[in-house]
């Protein structure tokens, strides 16, 4: 998907060791986390472990973007599928935070098997979705990789500046 690939070379360019790299990294996550998750209300939140990682380096949750307009079903699993893909990307960023930067946010990774497990709720519920489900779910996911584009867009920015 495109999209996933716009948002991985964005991200691909803030640097996870340093300090104020790492800051802005964190920032353009929680723009986005805030209002995905208040979509999606996910079982295990990582808006609390982002929070407590950017107090670390004493900086305070920005102002969320806009909640994206995901009303059906399919579009309510869009967006859970790019968080959860975050979820599982995160745990493979963790290893390239600097020493002594707190990372709970990232090290917050899937308990043994449950990524399969979501893949499988995913499975099903698109079996379920009837018409229109996979269309949903597919503007889900690009609506969520669009956030995640838009904030570090915005961050990259700012620490270029």
């Amino acid at each position: 998907m495109a999209d996933h690939r716009r948002v991985d070379t964005i991200y691909a360019d803030f640097s996870l060791d340093t300090r104020e790299a790492y800051r802005a990294f964190l920032t353009a996550h929680a723009r986005v986390l805030a209002p995905l998750e208040a979509a999606v209300a996910p079982a295990q939140p990582r808006q609390p472990l982002l929070a407590q990682d950017l107090a670390a380096l004493g900086a305070a949750l920005p102002a969320p973007l806009p909640q994206p307009d995901a009303r059906s079903d399919g579009a309510l699993w869009g967006i859970r599928y790019a968080l959860e893909g975050s979820r599982l990307g995160g745990a493979m960023l963790a290893r390239q935070v600097g020493d002594g930067l707190p990372r709970a946010y990232l090290s917050a990774a899937h308990d043994k098997g449950e990524w399969v497990a979501f893949q499988r709720a995913l499975d099903s519920a698109a079996t379920e979705g009837g018409e229109g489900w996979l269309e949903d779910a597919v503007q889900g996911a690009r609506a969520a990789f669009a956030l995640f584009a838009q904030a570090g867009e915005a961050e990259r920015t700012a620490i270029r500046a």
